[in-house]
């Protein structure tokens, strides 16, 4: 099993940093090393980011292992390589072109839109629910309070982009298939399949986003983020009832964006 906290290897004998190592540790430094990277491709680990990907479907707990893993040997919980970012980035805008395609969108209006999903639902929303959930978990989720029994901003971040790339791989990719064919046809197995993926897409972010926090030790009552799951499917009930199209609105949604 492995520990929920780890002393650094240059640490003093008390336990405490020496000034220079807590330097190194502080997030403005975290943060320069992270953007840094962001300019030098060939110290990604891309083969990592991928693998990461691949077991956000499939094992999410695993990815949260790695988590762990790095605080010990690097004494942060958030990621210090951007490949995961810049994979990310990649299936956004592939996505969006072919959604772009797929709504009969013009190359201006495509690129308006790559422009609203990259900054506004991407970055601004991911911003968002980065600094409330950094909010939150350090004001009522912590344990005890002190230092080493701190939320880091980064790693909430990590978190929510975690719980996004599922439900943009859903909602942005495997959908596109469905829309105009199925999706949009206006019979009742159209909205059940948009909406049945809309129901995956944000159980995954829900659930993502739940061991994302339940992974850190020092916090309590992490299964109160399982709760939206109630409303979830209260919602998913009431679209199959009253005919309600989320994907329709969607699609209404990007056009609007765009003209």
């Amino acid at each position: 099993m492995l520990p929920t906290t780890a002393v650094s290897p240059r640490s003093q004998g008390n336990g405490i940093l020496s000034p220079r190592d807590a330097a190194r540790h502080t997030a403005g430094a975290k943060r320069y090393k992270y953007l840094r990277r962001l300019f030098h491709f060939r110290q990604m680990d891309f083969e990592f980011a991928l693998w990461q990907m691949l077991y956000l479907f499939t094992s999410p707990q695993k990815v949260y292992r790695n988590f762990h893993y790095r605080k010990q040997t690097k004494d942060q919980w958030a990621r210090d390589d951007p490949a995961f970012l810049v994979l990310l980035s990649i299936w956004i805008c592939v996505s969006t072109v072919g959604f772009g395609f797929v709504l009969d969108m013009s190359i201006l209006e495509t690129l308006k839109l790559l422009l609203w999903v990259v900054f506004i639902d991407c970055i601004g929303v991911g911003l968002l629910m980065a600094t409330l959930m950094w909010f939150v978990s350090n004001k009522y989720m912590v344990k005890r309070q002190g230092k080493d029994y701190d939320v880091e901003w980064g790693y909430t971040f990590d978190v929510h982009l975690n719980a996004f790339y599922p439900l943009l791989v859903i909602l942005h990719f495997i959908q596109l298939f469905f829309i105009n064919h199925v999706i949009l046809s206006g019979w009742f197995i159209g909205y059940f399949v948009g909406n049945t993926l809309w129901l995956i897409a944000i159980g995954y972010y829900i659930y993502i986003t739940f061991l994302g926090y339940s992974a850190l030790p020092f916090l309590k009552n992490t299964v109160a983020l399982l709760y939206p799951f109630a409303a979830l499917a209260l919602l998913y009930i009431l679209s199959l009832v009253l005919g309600w199209n989320f994907t329709e609105q969607l699609c209404l949604f990007y056009k609007y964006r765009v003209r």
